[in-house]
């Protein structure tokens, strides 16, 4: 309740200047601006292939300690 009688905006919250809005459409986007950078993810092949190369890893560190058994 603070904020709302405040209007101070929070990382959660923002203001939406009136002449901003589009009078045909009246649009009011929950999209928060102050979100932050988008995130580039990566392709399910090259995770797919990041963990092959993991498990290849793996594999060899195990060979080695059983080797040394």
């Amino acid at each position: 309740m603070k904020l709302q009688k405040t209007f101070a905006d929070s990382p959660k919250s923002w203001s939406v200047d009136i002449a901003g809005i589009n009078k045909a459409t009246f649009e009011l986007s929950s999209k928060n601006p102050n979100g932050g950078e988008e995130i580039a993810h990566r392709s399910p092949q090259v995770i797919m292939d990041e963990i092959a190369a993991l498990d290849a890893e793996s594999a060899e560190v195990l060979g080695n300690i059983k080797a040394l058994l």
